[in-house]
Parts: C-alpha cells; sequence; structure tokens
C-alpha cells in the first residue's frame, strides 16, 4: 500500500487549466483516468488525509504510485482525450459497464455493389448501416421476412449469391419473389440500390410515405381493373402493417430519443436505454457494472454517456435527444461533443412530465428489474456463494465458514418506536421463516448501541435457554436439537457461525460485550458501516477492507441491507399504529379497549381517515356519535399525516404507511 504523500505533486506544478490526468501503479499500469476543469483543485482533492476519502478512491489513491496530466484548451476536448485513454488503457478504477448480452443489429451493407440484408453483432464495420439493437436475432429475421416482399433486395450470404450467378438460376426468395435477384441480372445495380435506399428510410422511420403510395398504388390498380396487382399490393400493405404493429408508438411527436435510466445500490449500477426512433421503440440495451469510484447519479450519467456515444464511429447512432434521470456535471460539454459528432444540435435534458416522463419510468422498471435479475443469479449461484462465505472465513479469520449468519440492525424515529431486526441467512441464502423482530423495552431515547445491546441479549439467552431444553438426535443431515415433549426441532435453538451488526465499533463492541456478560465466548462478531462499507472486528483499531467486487463483501452487504429492510419495515407498521391511537386520544368516550380495536380493524391512519362514517360506525363498540368524533379528529389531523420524516439512526426517508 503506498502512502500518496510520496508521490504527491506540488500545487505550483500543477496547472489550473482544464486537462485529463492519469494514476500509475508502480508498475506503469494506468488505474485511472479522469478530467477536469481545474486540473489543481481536483488532483489536490486527492491528496488529503485518506481517512476522509471515499473507500473507492482511498484504494485508488493508495494503489497509485505516480500522476500525469495534460492540459487542453476547451472542455470538449477534454472529454474526448478522457475517452481516448480509458478505451486505450483500460484503467480498472474507472466505471466498465459490461453489456448483459450480445445484442443483435439488423445490419445492411450500403458499402457492397449489391447491398445485402442481414443480422449483425459485434463491433459495427464501415461501409455497413445499422438498425436497432434488437432483443433477439429472431425479432429481426421475422420483421425483414415481412418486408422482403415490399422491398425485394438481397438477403443471401456472399457464397450463396456468388453460386446462383455461376448457374444462373436464382435461390428460392427469387422464385417466391422475396428477391429480385440482382445475382442473375433480373434487375440492375442502380434499380437494386433504389430498392435498398428504400429499405433503409422505411427501417429509419420514414413509414408514413411507403404505407400512402403502396396505398395509392392499390387504388389505382383496382380501378384500372388490375385486381392482380391490386391484390399483391394489399397483401404488400398488410407486411408492413404487420411489421408496424410489433413496433408501438411511444411518443407521438415522432421524436429520435435514447431515453436511459439507472437503478443502483452501493456496490453496482444496472443501466438500460430504449432506442426511439420515430416515436418508435426500435431496440433496447442493459449494461451491469461495479462502482468502483466516488460519485453519485449525475457523475455514472456522465461515464455511460461518455462510453456510449463519444467514441463511436457510427455518427447516426448519436440521435437529437438523450433523456436521462439526471443532467451530467456539465451538460452543455456533452451537448457541444454531441452536436459535433452528429452534425446539428442534440440536447440532453430531464423529462419532467408527459410521454417521455411516462416513458423512462418504464425504462426505470426495466432497470430495477435488471439488477434486481443479476442479483438474484448471483445470489442463487452456489458457486458465488461457496465462494463467498470462504472470503469471508478468510477475511475474518473464522476457523470455518459461516454456514447460517444473523444480522441485526436497529431503527428509530428521534428515539420513539425503538425496533429492531434480526435476519438470518444460511449457505448464503435468505431464509425467512427464521427472521425475528424485537421492540426495545429498557433503553429511552436514541442510543442505538445500548439497543445493539439489549437485542443481542435477549435472542442469545432466549438461545441458551432453547438449548438448556433441547435434546440432540441424530439425522441424516446431521444432529439436529428437538423438543423432548413434542419432538419438533427448535430452529431457534442453533448457534450462528457469525453474528453481523448494521454499524461500526460502537455497535460491534455493544454486541461483542453482551455476548460476553452471557458467557458466550465461540460466536464471532463484525460490524459492516454503510458509508465506506468497511468491516469492523471487536477489540480492533483498524477495519478489514475486502475488495469491492469480492463475493464475501456482496453477501455481507445482502445480509445488511436485508435487515436494515426488515427493520424499517417493522418500524412503520409500529409508528402508522402509534399514530393512530395519538389521534384518537383526545377523541370524548373512546377508551384504551376501543381505540385498540380501531387500530386492529383498519391498521393505519390512512385507511381510517379513507373509512365512510358508516363503516366507522360498524365496528363494534363505536355507534354513530363516537363514529362521527373520530370522523372529526382524523380529518382534522390529515394535514399533518403527509408529512416527511427522517429515520436518524439510518438516514433514510420514512413516509406515513
Amino acid at each position: 500500500m503506498t502512502n500518496p504523500a510520496s508521490y504527491r505533486p506540488k500545487a505550483g506544478e500543477i496547472p489550473t487549466q482544464p486537462g485529463v490526468y492519469r494514476f500509475r501503479d508502480a508498475r506503469g499500469r494506468v488505474i485511472y483516468v479522469g478530467k477536469a476543469k481545474n486540473l489543481r483543485a481536483r488532483l489536490s482533492s486527492y491528496f488529503q488525509d485518506v481517512g476522509n476519502l471515499h473507500a473507492r478512491t482511498a484504494a485508488m489513491v493508495t494503489t497509485g504510485a505516480s500522476v500525469e496530466w495534460t492540459t487542453v484548451n476547451t472542455e470538449v476536448e477534454a472529454l474526448q482525450l478522457e475517452y481516448s485513454w480509458i478505451k486505450e488503457f483500460d484503467p480498472r478504477f474507472n466505471v466498465k459497464y459490461r453489456d448483459d448480452k450480445s445484442y443483435p443489429w439488423l445490419a445492411v451493407t450500403v458499402g457492397e455493389e449489391y447491398p445485402r440484408v442481414m443480422v449483425g453483432r459485434g463491433a459495427k464495420k464501415k461501409g455497413t448501416r445499422y438498425f436497432g439493437p434488437y432483443s433477439h436475432a429472431w425479432a429481426i429475421r421475422e420483421t425483414v421476412d415481412q418486408l422482403l416482399r415490399v422491398f425485394p433486395m438481397r438477403s443471401c450470404s456472399n457464397g450463396v449469391f456468388k453460386r446462383s450467378g455461376q448457374i444462373g438460376r436464382p435461390c428460392l426468395l427469387g422464385y417466391i419473389d422475396k428477391c429480385s435477384a440482382p445475382c442473375v441480372d433480373n434487375i440492375s445495380a442502380d434499380d437494386h440500390r433504389d430498392i435498398v435506399d428504400d429499405f433503409c428510410d422505411f427501417m429509419a422511420g420514414n413509414t408514413n410515405t411507403f404505407v400512402k403510395r403502396i396505398r395509392s398504388e392499390m387504388y389505382a390498380a383496382s380501378e384500372a381493373l388490375d385486381f392482380e396487382k391490386a391484390a399483391r399490393l394489399r397483401d404488400d400493405l398488410g407486411a408492413i402493417q404487420k411489421a408496424l404493429e410489433k413496433q408501438a408508438v411511444v411518443l407521438a411527436d415522432g421524436t429520435d430519443a435514447d431515453v436511459i435510466a439507472l437503478a443502483e445500490d452501493p456496490l453496482e449500477v444496472a443501466v438500460q436505454i430504449f432506442y426511439v426512433r420515430g416515436g418508435r421503440i426500435r431496440g433496447q440495451r442493459g449494461w451491469v457494472a461495479d462502482r468502483v469510484e466516488e460519485g453519485g447519479t449525475a457523475e455514472l450519467v456522465e461515464d455511460f454517456l461518455l462510453q456510449l456515444y463519444a467514441g463511436g464511429e457510427d455518427d447516426d447512432a448519436v440521435p437529437r435527444e438523450i433523456l436521462v434521470p439526471t443532467l451530467p456535471p456539465e451538460p452543455e460539454t456533452f451537448e457541444e461533443l454531441l452536436s459535433e459528432r452528429r452534425g446539428s444540435r442534440v440536447r440532453i435534458r430531464v423529462p419532467q412530465r408527459g410521454d417521455k416522463k411516462t416513458l423512462q419510468e418504464t425504462v426505470a422498471r426495466n432497470a430495477g428489474q435488471a439488477l434486481m435479475l443479476h442479483k438474484t443469479k448471483r445470489g442463487t449461484d452456489l458457486t458465488a456463494r461457496n465462494q463467498a462465505l470462504e472470503e469471508i472465513q478468510k477475511a475474518l479469520g473464522l476457523d470455518e465458514a459461516p454456514l447460517r449468519i444473523e444480522c441485526y440492525d436497529i431503527s428509530n424515529l428521534q428515539g420513539t418506536e425503538v425496533v429492531a431486526s434480526m435476519v438470518v441467512f444460511e449457505d448464503g441464502l435468505a431464509r425467512k421463516s427464521e427472521y425475528r423482530r424485537f421492540v426495545i423495552k429498557s433503553v429511552q431515547g436514541q442510543n442505538d448501541v445500548a439497543s445493539m445491546h439489549e437485542v443481542i441479549t435477549r435472542r442469545f439467552r432466549r438461545l441458551l435457554d432453547e438449548q438448556a431444553r433441547s435434546t440432540e438426535i441424530a439425522t441424516e443431515s446431521g444432529p439436529m436439537l428437538v423438543d423432548p415433549e413434542t419432538g419438533r426441532p427448535r430452529k431457534f435453538a442453533y448457534a450462528p457461525g457469525l453474528v453481523v451488526v448494521d454499524g461500526g465499533p460502537p455497535q460491534v463492541a455493544a454486541a461483542q460485550a453482551a455476548l460476553r456478560e452471557l458467557g458466550v465466548v465461540d460466536i464471532p462478531v463484525c460490524g459492516l458501516a454503510k458509508r465506506l462499507e468497511e468491516v469492523w472486528l471487536p477489540d480492533q483499531e483498524d477495519p478489514v477492507i475486502m475488495a469491492r467486487s469480492s463475493e464475501g463483501l456482496y453477501l455481507l452487504q445482502r445480509v445488511r441491507d436485508e435487515a436494515h429492510r426488515f427493520a424499517i419495515t417493522h418500524h412503520r407498521s409500529r409508528r402508522s399504529k402509534t399514530m393512530v391511537e395519538s389521534v384518537l386520544d383526545d377523541v370524548p368516550g373512546l377508551g384504551e379497549v376501543r381505540r385498540k380495536t380501531l387500530v386492529k380493524h383498519f391498521g393505519s391512519l390512512k385507511k381510517l381517515r379513507l373509512a365512510e362514517l358508516d363503516e366507522i360506525a360498524q365496528v363494534p363498540g363505536i355507534g354513530p356519535r363516537t363514529a362521527s368524533a373520530i370522523k372529526d379528529a382524523v380529518s382534522a389531523a390529515s394535514g399533518h399525516t403527509g408529512a416527511q420524516t427522517v429515520n436518524t439512526a439510518t438516514g433514510e426517508l420514512l413516509e406515513d404507511s
């Protein structure tokens, strides 16, 4: 590990101009590339106290051994140079968006004498025009098959084309009128080129022109009594309509836009993009990337735009409009760069209302589902789970892999309604049937440390009691603790291989103290701090730093996040009931028993407020007069029920249920 002070340049040596900088490691490899409006201000921020840096940034500067920079004249030049260096050096600490699959494109080889339509994958080639991408290759083939009867252009391989020319006989497509057979000179190269141009125009979104033209030709043929031609044109029109039905109109103004949305967590980010051309969704792509550098959503959008557009060779791939969830830090610079590439004005903006806002919400849902699916696949991968448990064992110095992990989290609202959660993971998978909730009883006010001590004490005192009352029997899967009277297994009597608490050294110390007071000395404890994702062990001054991409850290984070979710859910439920009771305190003639009956019947203040007077009066013990008083009370309190509050223990926004 390198001390950043050892290679820190003098402040006076760093220029204040815009530029691009590179960090190199001890072997001279480029590990990070960045750009800045002011190189001096940006680079100076890296060489502060490492403890004040984000964990990812701290890992980068302690891995580096030198830093160098290049000044440029404008921010657009800085963007271009940054992309070139990222592409050339592939730095490990820059975000890399990994495409979640190899997407196919509809490709037209316009550079050939007789252009061909086909399915294309991989890197784009010069002399080829691309449409899409599409989700599946079969979708391209199905679309092309519909359109070849209207635009009978070549779709065969070079080998088939050459062989047909040699034998003087076209292939089957030529006989069924799905190819104009240029291989046997049934059509000239210029006429075939006209068909190809019409096909490309149609795929580019100029569909109305062709529909109107074919419809007018069909009516003209019908009036001329050429019913055979009219029937053929009718079938062509049907083929076009069928192809268009697969591409629903989402933007009525015929906009060309790329709609981008992100779903992120502290470790990974999923990106989805919908390609809208002529108001229709032409394709969709998705990426998943590890978050290996500091920055929020705006910086992630900046990285994605840079990788997607800045270095491409196809200028047609840049649309007129790019819709993003959050503007990048310097949107004007990006707009200038992309406008130069496109040759016309490009706008980057955040949709605020209407169809575009609705479409981006759809893309965001797709991104969220993609991230969830990615995590689910990762969590259910047996190899990855085994690797995660082995990494945790090695990092924490455990005697054996923690096959059962229990995690605890505290949730409160300014010291009120303090609750705790316990979640259980076995073999890296959640065991929801063994989750437990706790209401903290002995701690007054906001004291997470004392609350953690109480919940650990209660859980493991119960463990000792259960073990004392249980009988161990042998089974095929190993020894099992059962109730001697009923013979049923006592699931709560099994000791975990690792206790994880949500928090840093104070929470870890409280959990360890509770275990020692109970005489439990063989269960390891660790804490996972949210801000820097550091793993803390009892009685150690420095945290354990696990690699950001490690399966072990990913599993610990999943366990911690699940405990946090479970605690918040419990807290909201209790807070809602408390709000109902507090609003009803001043209702005359309404005692404690009937208040609890109302809480049990309606469940939340929101449902009680929406209930009709007759519904309230039907609750046992509540008459029409009392129901009217209850309705008045909840209506008077309606102005306060929508207020947002913050969980001071977690920083999470809580909303009225």
